[in-house]
């Protein structure tokens, strides 16, 4: 079991607004203070488990607003966290993942997960992830009367192609799909302008902060990843065109 100090590292602050709280799940203390030092500099409340157990009853008995899981744990791993949570609860969760773990972010978003950042990562990235599946997650449990039709994005429909960017749901020929943030980021662009060849450097603008160095390469295995998702309800997919030397299109035809 993990002691009360390892479980609440800051406490919702005095006075003032609710502050937005975010639990902190890993087994290597060095990370959990490096990642709740930054998210308290963004304004965030921080409370860290070392133990899947331990963390698994208080996400279920005083739920944060968020959680962020490591995958690779020992006694319980976060996959395994995430399936026990999601048998009781729709916390939203990001994983933790290191580049080489792509069967496990495929499980991952199979048992409910809501993005994946591969480390290493930068606070930039990770605040702006968590800002996203917060909204998102706002309005997806929000009251009709509690949201304005002239306040959100208009849903993007390309063909068979579905986009709300409000809440950050695909559907493909009525199917829902499940993609990650970015992996949305990036199919929006996509689709905003079809026909239009994006180069992966526009991609990495629309995906990712201007100041955060991103290897081009990764936006080739978001677009292999875009293609598997959207060929696990559709076999023929086919609407996103490699452009070689170029970059990537939508086609909605």
């Amino acid at each position: 079991m993990a002691s009360s100090q390892d479980r609440n590292i800051s406490d919702d602050p005095a006075g003032g607004g609710r502050q937005q709280c975010i639990a902190l799940v890993d087994d290597d203390r060095n990370i959990l203070t490096t990642l709740s030092i930054g998210l308290q500099s963004e304004g965030f409340a921080t409370r860290v488990y070392t133990d899947g157990e331990t963390a698994l009853k208080a996400l279920l008995e005083n739920p944060p607003d968020l959680a962020i899981f490591d995958i690779k744990m020992p006694r319980m791993d976060g996959l395994t966290l995430l399936r026990r949570l999601r048998d009781k609860s729709l916390l939203p969760v990001i994983f933790l993942t290191s580049k080489d773990e792509e069967p496990d972010e495929a499980l991952g978003l199979a048992l409910g997960a809501d993005d994946y950042i591969a480390k290493p990562f930068s606070q930039q990235l990770l605040v702006a992830r968590i800002r996203a599946i917060l909204r998102r997650s706002e309005l997806a449990q929000a009251r009709p009367d509690e949201v304005f039709d002239d306040e959100l994005p208009e849903p993007i429909v390309r063909g068979r192609l579905e986009l709300d960017p409000a809440r950050h749901r695909v559907k493909w020929s009525g199917l829902p799909v499940s993609i990650t943030v970015t992996e949305f980021l990036i199919l929006e662009a996509l689709a905003t302008h079809p026909g239009v060849v994006k180069s992966r450097n526009q991609l990495m603008d629309a995906a990712y902060s201007e100041d955060l160095f991103v290897d081009d390469r990764t936006i080739d295995s978001h677009i292999k990843r875009l293609r598997r998702k959207f060929r696990a309800v559709d076999p023929d997919f086919s609407a996103i065109d490699t452009l070689y030397g170029a970059g990537y299109s939508f086609t909605d035809g």
